[in-house]
């Protein structure tokens, strides 16, 4: 005899229900227990609820689903769209020193000022891109805007570069003693419009597009939080990816084809970039915007110090919360042994104390209540600018690689075998060995590090941090080196006045690239883990485009360095160390020796900061 069973239409039909009630009440239909598992049976609106991503979003705005969004395939989009990203991005500032200096007939220091000032201007913007992310627009919709902003930029210097009428006239002198006729106001201020709508599609991009592929994994297990990690090391590696294609393929076409089409090959990848970064959409998970998390810090500052002014009144007292050593409610195990450590979410640390005082039972005004949750973020901001700080200076060494070393290639001998390589094809070293030890430190050396140190890490990012800080300053010893063999080199030559190429390789050039690439693979994937991993959850776009801005300090300072150095120089000497158009002048390799001091003093300022760090996530039982 078969067996009956009751299919509900609904969740809650069946509950506390007989058969014959059901029945009567039409609530649901009789069927064999045979046919019962091949029947679609609604979900429970209860295991609906488990399964969604708090506080994310699908594309389309519907709340998203853990066993359908996120994951390292919907990682994998934004990686591809990184390649291309950075290919339209370097394919131009790699070699672009040279346009400026060649065709807009600025001098060797101004081409390399303005560089420096476009790539800074370009990296600092990339807080605009975070907190815009964080506050307003999501990582998703804002990468599209800035895409677009990047491409019309691009197009602009395209038509520049392809009619002659709004370039300088062409300067065929030999010499470099004759001065050539210098771009006019309005011819520079489309360059000028261009560059810097580039500048500001490329902050949007490094401000949204990392964070966007870092929330797609799931921070609260442990596999999530090392395919994070991962994600960080490749996303490195995808830099490198375009930067390979842009200094050697997009760099030969602008030698021997032209720069319209050098900025047409950019100008075609950032559209490209586009469509692809689409095709991931069905399944990446998109944090909703929690509103402004500057508008937190200040509120919090503010409220400490009126707070702290008037601590003597009994009644401002801190609303009888206890201070702990203690980290409050952890949201992952990121270092140590990843062990979550759950404390009252009502209890303030002792770490910057000063601003406990933010809360409290009466404020000054009732804008200005604040909660503990608040205040403890805050501390954790506050708490990774110094580490941020120390990084500034490493990033003005690698400001170089794109200014004087791409100079003081075009000075020398650039055949290999009977091969010409463009001078700014030299970042291929760096590229090419960035490339090779990103999946080497992923698949083999963090493996077995975390072994060793029987952590979740292996390596902590602060460690990451310091050992690129100490490549630095290698790099830095070993460029003053190159630089002094080869103006003897030009001095034995007798060409020292001349333009020809010097009798000596280009390769020696290369000896400090792969120092500074290494040191830049070191320090730029640990800085946007570090401050993924460390940031609130409300501020992680935020903070992890400092390690953009750090970038962008480092392009300024070197800038205001140069210009400083010229400025004192010139009161002991008659001609500044980085003055004129004639590089065989330039005492750059004192300039490089000053950088290797400055670098090593950082470094022991590092150290002190890096010696104080507590991680936010560590066990406290650690």
């Amino acid at each position: 005899m078969d067996q009956w069973a009751v299919v509900c239409e609904g969740t809650s039909a069946c509950v506390g229900t007989t058969l014959p009630s059901l029945i009567g009440k039409g609530a649901g239909r009789i069927v064999t227990l045979s046919n019962l598992y091949s029947m679609p049976i609604p979900a429970m609106e209860e295991g609906q609820e488990l399964n969604k991503w708090e506080g994310y979003v699908n594309w389309r705005n519907k709340p998203a689903m853990r066993d359908q969004l996120g994951g390292m395939l919907a990682a994998s989009f934004v990686l591809v769209v990184e390649i291309l990203e950075n290919l339209a991005f370097l394919a131009n500032a790699s070699n672009l020193v040279l346009y400026l200096s060649k065709f807009m007939h600025y001098t060797p220091s101004s081409s390399a000022n303005i560089v420096t000032n476009f790539m800074g201007t370009a990296f600092l913007l990339s807080v605009l891109g975070g907190f815009l992310s964080d506050a307003f627009f999501t990582t998703y919709r804002l990468y599209l805007t800035s895409a677009a902003l990047e491409f019309m930029g691009l197009l602009i210097l395209t038509v520049q570069a392809h009619t002659p009428s709004l370039k300088p006239p062409i300067c065929a002198s030999a010499s470099t003693e004759i001065q050539c006729e210098k771009v006019n106001r309005q011819k520079a201020a489309m360059l000028f419009t261009g560059l810097y709508l580039v500048a500001l599609g490329v902050g949007g991009i490094k401000g949204s597009l990392p964070p966007h592929g870092a929330e797609q994994f799931d921070d609260t297990t442990p596999q999530g939080r090392k395919q994070r990690s991962s994600f960080f090391n490749y996303y490195v590696f995808s830099l490198s990816c375009g930067a390979l294609i842009a200094v050697t393929f997009v760099v030969w076409i602008e030698d021997n084809k032209g720069w319209q089409w050098g900025f047409g090959v950019a100008t075609a990848a950032i559209l490209a970039s586009i469509p692809v970064f689409l095709l991931g959409s069905p399944i990446y998970r998109t944090k909703i915007p929690a509103g402004s998390p500057i508008t937190t810090m200040f509120k919090v500052l503010i409220a400490a110090v009126c707070n702290n002014c008037k601590s003597k009144n009994p009644s401002n007292a801190v609303m009888g919360m206890k201070t702990s050593p203690s980290s409050y409610t952890t949201e992952t195990g990121e270092e140590g042994n990843a062990t979550k450590v759950k404390v009252p979410s009502q209890t303030l640390t002792e770490d910057l104390e000063f601003l406990n005082k933010a809360v409290t039972e009466k404020t000054v005004s009732p804008v200005l209540q604040c909660t503990v949750k608040q205040v403890e973020e805050v501390k954790v901001v506050l708490k990774i600018i110094p580490v941020f700080m120390c990084t500034i200076m490493l990033n003005c060494c690698l400001a170089q690689l794109s200014t004087f070393s791409i100079q003081q290639a075009a000075t020398m001998n650039t055949k290999i075998g009977s091969l010409k390589v463009p001078p700014a094809s030299l970042p291929v070293f760096p590229v090419i060995f960035v490339m090779l030890i990103a999946p080497t430190y992923n698949h083999v050396v963090i493996p077995f590090a975390r072994k060793v140190t029987k952590t979740e890490m292996g390596i902590t990012h602060l460690q990451r941090i310091g050992t690129g800080l100490i490549l630095s300053i290698i790099a830095m010893a070993v460029a003053a080196v190159v630089e002094m063999k080869r103006k003897k080199v030009a001095i034995e030559s007798g060409l020292l006045n001349s333009a020809e190429p010097l009798p000596i390789t280009f390769l020696w050039i290369a000896l400090q690239y792969l120092f500074l690439g290494s040191a830049d693979l070191f320090t730029l994937a640990g800085m946007m883990d570090f401050f993924f991993t460390e940031a609130p959850k409300s501020m992680r776009s935020l903070a992890t485009s400092l390690s953009w801005v750090s970038l962008s300090m480092g392009y300024y300072f070197s800038s205001v360095l140069i210009s400083t150095v010229n400025n004192i120089t010139s009161i002991f000497r008659h001609t500044p160390w980085l003055s004129g158009s004639n590089l065989n002048h330039y005492h750059l390799e004192r300039f490089y020796w000053l950088m290797c001091i400055l670098s090593s003093l950082n470094f022991f300022h590092y150290l002190f900061w890096a010696n104080r760090y507590k991680y936010r996530t560590e066990s406290t039982a650690d």
